[in-house]
This record gives structure tokens, C-alpha cells and sequence, in this order.
């Protein structure tokens, strides 16, 4: 196969990965944001719903939420499965194994620090200058397995944003010749504007977030062993959504509003 044709199928899988996945969600995020500046009515009196229920009888919405975890996980299955054809240890490649768990986990933890309590700042003050839509991060209704779907929609968001957009989009692109900088502003816009449905805030304040998450996968400084390290970044996705998502079910409403999100 030429060179022409292998960049082209790289390319095509590249948009096939992420029409199936976070490129699907960009669009419609860019389709929200316009119906909601073309509403009429300010962002900051509009809001934007996460982890909805799905029915009002309890199992069927236990069934709905697991089945929407489950299918929204098979991008990520593709893109590690398209990554495998690299040959063994594709996986030990990208840093998504159990190599170094307590180095790993203190990055993620140090990352998330980094990210949340600004982003949390970011949030509010959005909300106040009217470019952010209250986000209610939780709408389950209250039942036994609420916070535990909650923990795992938080696990599932990690994985796909980390694994799509900064691990295997910099593989791909690092064949088809891209420099780190211009993969750190793709991924960082592509972080940005599938958060675009929330407002213009958010949009900037992920867009934020990809850089600094990209930037630390793509340093020599922060690789173990000569390989970077995509599990730092799920931890500390995780942890942020866990946070967001968890908080937001147990904190007082008169918290939250005070916050600007209630």
C-alpha cells in the first residue's frame, strides 16, 4: 500500500472513530449551542441536563442507564482494537495498563486538583456573566443503585474522552505526521466543543483542559519507562465527574445555588 493510500485510510478511520463517538457529540453540541443563541431566551436561564433518568419505573431505567454505559463504551473498544493491529503490547503503548497503579493514581489525583478547582471557579463565574447554562449534573431519581450508576457513567466518560481524544487521536495523527502542537490543538478544540451544548464557558474551560491534558500524555518529561501514560487522565477524569456527578446528589440545593448551579 502507498504512503497517499495509507494516510487516506488513516484518515477515514479516524472520522469513522469519531462519527461513532465524540465527533458525533461535537456536532450536536454545535447544533444545541445555536438553537440555544437563536432561542431568544439568555443561556444563563437555560439548562442543560446530565444523566437523566430514563423511565419512571426504577428497573427499566436501571436497564436503560446500564444499556447506554455498555453501547457508549464499544467506541473505545474499536478505536484499542484498531490500535491492536500495531502488534502486542499496543495497549502497554498508550500507558492503559496496570504497570505503575500508585504513580498513576497520584498523577490523576494531582490532575484533578489542577483542573477542578479552577473549573469550578470558571463554572461560576460563566454563570454570572451569562455564557453558561445552569448544568444539572444529576436528575436520577433516588434509588439504591443511583450513586453506583453514577460512579460508573463517571468511569465511562473518562474512558471515552481519554482514550478518543488523546490517546488514540495522537496515534493516529502521529502517522499521518502531525506535530505534537497541532495535535494538542485539535484535541483540545475537540474537547471543547462537544462541551459546547453547556455554553460558551465550558467550551473555553475544556478547551483548557485538552490542553493541559494532552500536554502532559505528549511530554517526555511525564512518561514511565519511555511510554506515555493514558491512565493518569481517566483517573483524573473520573475523579472529576465523580465529584460533579455524586456532589451534585448529596450536596444541600442551598450549596449549589450558591454556586450558581441550582
Amino acid at each position: 500500500m502507498s504512503t497517499v493510500e495509507s494516510r487516506r485510510r488513516i484518515g477515514a478511520e479516524i472520522w469513522i472513530v469519531l462519527g461513532l463517538s465524540l465527533g458525533k457529540a461535537a456536532l450536536y453540541s454545535v447544533v444545541s449551542i445555536t438553537a440555544r443563541l437563536t432561542d431568544g431566551t439568555p443561556l444563563a436561564e437555560q439548562t442543560a441536563t446530565l444523566n437523566a433518568s430514563q423511565s419512571e419505573r426504577p428497573w427499566l431505567d436501571l436497564t436503560y442507564q446500564l444499556l447506554g454505559i455498555g453501547f457508549g463504551l464499544v467506541p473505545v473498544a474499536l478505536a484499542l482494537y484498531l490500535l491492536s493491529a500495531r502488534g502486542r503490547g499496543s495497549l502497554a503503548r498508550i500507558g492503559l495498563d496496570r504497570a505503575r497503579p500508585g504513580r498513576d493514581l497520584a498523577w490523576g489525583v494531582g490532575l484533578a486538583a489542577l483542573i477542578g478547582i479552577p473549573g469550578l471557579a470558571f463554572y461560576s463565574l460563566g454563570r454570572m456573566l451569562g455564557i453558561t447554562v445552569q448544568v444539572q449534573a444529576s436528575a436520577l431519581n433516588d434509588h439504591w443503585w443511583t450513586v453506583p450508576v453514577l460512579l460508573l457513567s463517571a468511569l465511562y466518560n473518562g474512558l471515552l474522552e481519554e482514550v478518543i481524544a488523546v490517546a488514540y487521536l495522537y496515534e493516529r495523527t502521529r502517522d499521518l505526521g502531525w506535530g505534537r502542537v497541532r495535535f494538542v490543538v485539535a484535541s483540545s478544540l475537540l474537547r471543547g466543543s462537544y462541551h459546547l451544548y453547556q455554553g460558551i464557558g465550558p467550551f473555553l474551560g475544556n478547551v483548557v483542559m485538552g490542553i493541559v491534558f494532552s500536554w502532559f500524555y505528549t511530554s517526555p518529561r511525564f512518561r514511565e519507562g519511555g511510554r506515555r501514560r493514558i491512565v493518569p487522565l481517566i483517573v483524573a477524569h473520573t475523579l472529576l465527574d465523580v465529584v460533579a456527578f455524586v456532589g451534585y446528589a448529596l450536596v444541600p440545593p442551598e450549596w449549589l445555588a450558591a454556586l450558581g448551579a441550582a
